[in-house]
């Protein structure tokens, strides 16, 4: 039996997909030769936003910049624990002028720590925030030096998990922080190397597995306020399992961004107080 969940209110980053284009692939998700309906991915990321707005949580929204089309991609410019903000470096040269628009508006906003990383990190993407951890991801991205950076930057203990299947490239495409107050996740198993898949069944004993289907359907590209878990609507395998648990799944149709390798968590980045 599963305690009683609570919803609560949280701060997310945004950023409207006004200039999103797939005109390069640095991942398996990414198909320059498939056309992109701009007006369409704008509508459905306006509904992930509505749907923050409807359940109490604040959204901030980040510019756009013309020329950086996967801005949308909010999660990917920082990592936020405690009002902290270790921004991002990027591992691909077309994403490079993302970090310093990021940086930009955390110091315009008055954030008092912002760290600009030494090594490469691309924030929430391989950055996931727990009760008692930092998990962060490794192995197509983010260097395992950003690991240390980041333990001493926020002053958690930092858990680096191995990824080794390129379509799950950062952690939040293989795990998702179901109730961050209990150290709770669900994750995608054969995305980890063996090692780090008994660290993850040594940490969290009670996590929700995921489906290759389910994990191909981008269901682990999650966003949980500790009661509702945003997921792709296609997502259906991990409906049941969650209400289980005593979530409520809430689908999320984000078909036009996942042919840039992104769904729910990738869109939102959170900004923990």
């Amino acid at each position: 039996m599963h305690p009683p969940r609570r919803a609560t209110p949280r701060r997310y980053l945004m950023c409207p997909p006004v200039h999103f284009d797939v005109t390069y692939s640095i991942n398996p998700w990414m198909d320059p030769a498939k056309p992109v309906d701009v007006p369409l991915a704008v509508a459905q990321w306006e509904d992930l936003r509505d749907r923050y707005l409807s359940l109490g949580h604040t959204v901030d929204v980040l510019a756009p910049r013309p020329g950086l089309p996967d801005m949308v991609f909010a999660a990917n410019g920082a990592t936020v624990v405690d009002g902290r903000v270790l921004g991002a470096r990027f591992a691909f040269p077309q994403r490079e002028g993302e970090a310093a628009a990021h940086l930009a508006w955390f110091r315009s906003r008055g954030f008092a720590e912002v760290r600009e990383p030494v090594h490469v990190n691309e924030g929430e993407g391989d950055f996931a925030v727990t009760a008692s951890y930092v998990l962060a991801g490794r192995g197509f991205r983010a260097s395992p030096l950003s690991h240390g950076e980041a333990q001493e930057f926020f002053g958690l203990p930092v858990v680096g998990l191995d990824l080794v299947d390129p379509r799950h490239y950062h952690l939040d495409t293989a795990l998702a922080v179901l109730d961050d107050a209990a150290d709770e996740i669900m994750y995608y198993p054969p995305a980890f190397s063996p090692g780090s898949r008994e660290v993850l069944r040594r940490l969290f004993p009670d996590a929700l597995t995921a489906s290759g289907d389910d994990a191909a359907a981008f269901g682990l590209n999650a966003v949980s306020d500790g009661l509702h878990v945003l997921l792709p609507q296609s997502a259906t395998g991990l409906y049941d399992p969650l209400r289980a648990r005593g979530f409520e799944p809430v689908g999320i149709d984000l078909s036009e961004l996942l042919k840039g390798g992104g769904s729910v968590k990738c869109c939102t980045q959170e900004l923990r107080p």
